[in-house]
């Protein structure tokens, strides 16, 4: 008989390494931006840690029949919460996207993140399979990702829309929706990119004009990029040393610890450091990926493979953000930049993906979790 209790042995203990490993560092990187103090960023990213990986593991032993079950409700709290944004939501920075509930901010887009894959993996796992190449296989799951989509994007929040639309939009693809329904979009939108352009708002208007030209205005809107490439490209492939970052310590690369973290890193631990980061993104990657493949379920595959590919684009949009590739939308880098919405949304998606990856385990009565 093992020492070890039953319940602990069914814990997913790669990925919480994995996980570990990645925030640690990310705490490292926010002890350095801070120039060597844990506080203000280090020891609450710390926390934040532990709190949101107990509600992973939390999560990880609800039933999976219980997310689908509560997957249109809870698209509905959502959704008439994002409504009472627009109400009474609190406005900062010239962006109204929080309630104020007294003793926190509640952001309600972030949860939609996550709820938009459940709700529409549970629509398409609804449909029978004769129905997923008609009209009605696609309109209400438009309708299902517009509603949230155009919410938070008159809020404005151009960097949550584009994350709603695209975990959304990915569940289609994965439904086995024809392909040409997306190549045919896709086009139509690249066709609409010019009046589309014409109802941004002043600020999103000139990040797009800065991402095709950052060198027009160095010192005023391009100015984040063009730091954030100078702090990448200075790092070198060894980097200039832990806490010996110029730019973020001289305060020449703005957010250095939010949406440009990825940079204040690249300074200092060089290529090396950032390949092996994305190395450890790409094998959490790997991991959903597979529970994806693994589970027989339509819904659980779905929302595995749906959940996955959020915190993809998480990575992905931020990575391609701070190196000039696309136009900064506020996208921050998952468990390290420094901040509790974006890790509690991410930790949701893993917390499920452990549910989804626990539920199939037990059902081939394999052994711990991969």
């Amino acid at each position: 008989m093992s020492i070890v209790p039953q319940p602990l042995t069914e814990f997913p203990w790669r990925i919480l390494a994995l996980l570990l490993a990645i925030a640690g560092f990310g705490t490292i990187v926010l002890y350095s931006a801070a120039s060597g103090s844990v506080f203000p960023w280090a020891a609450m990213q710390a926390a934040r840690f532990c709190i949101f990986s107990a509600m992973a593991l939390a999560l990880s032993r609800i039933p999976v029949e219980i997310f689908a079950r509560f997957a249109f409700p809870a698209y509905g709290a959502v959704l008439a919460a994002l409504f009472l944004v627009e109400l009474i939501g609190g406005v900062a920075g010239g962006s109204q996207r929080w309630i104020n509930l007294g003793f926190m901010q509640l952001q309600p887009s972030e949860f939609m993140k996550p709820i938009i894959v459940l709700t529409v993996a549970r629509f398409y796992a609804m449909l029978p399979v004769g129905e997923i190449r008609r009209w009605n296989a696609i309109w209400p799951a438009l309708v299902l990702i517009g509603l949230p989509w155009a919410l938070v994007l008159i809020q404005p929040d151009l960097g949550t829309a584009t994350m709603i639309a695209a975990g959304g939009v990915t569940v289609m693809f994965l439904a086995g929706l024809p392909l040409r329904l997306f190549i045919g979009t896709g086009l139509a939108g690249g066709a609409a990119i010019p009046i589309a352009f014409s109802f941004l708002h002043d600020y999103q208007k000139n990040r797009v004009l800065i991402f095709l030209d950052p060198e027009s205005d160095p010192l005023g809107a391009g100015y984040h990029i063009s730091q954030s490439k100078i702090a990448i490209g200075s790092g070198g492939f060894w980097g200039k040393g832990f806490l010996h970052g110029t730019q973020s310590h001289l305060d020449y690369l703005p957010e250095g610890h939010t949406d440009f973290v990825f940079a204040t890193m690249a300074e200092e631990w060089g290529l090396l450091g950032g390949a092996l980061l994305i190395l450890a993104f790409m094998l959490l990657f790997r991991w959903g990926i597979r529970v994806a493949m693994r589970t027989q379920d339509k819904f659980a595959r779905l929302v595995a493979a749906g959940l996955t590919t959020t915190i993809f684009f998480y990575v992905a949009i931020n990575l391609m953000m701070v190196m000039g590739l696309a136009p900064v939308v506020g996208i921050p880098l998952p468990f390290m930049s420094y901040g509790g919405s974006s890790m509690l949304t991410v930790m949701l998606c893993i917390g499920i993906i452990m549910a989804i990856d626990r539920a199939g385990k037990r059902r081939t009565g394999t052994g711990n979790w991969a």
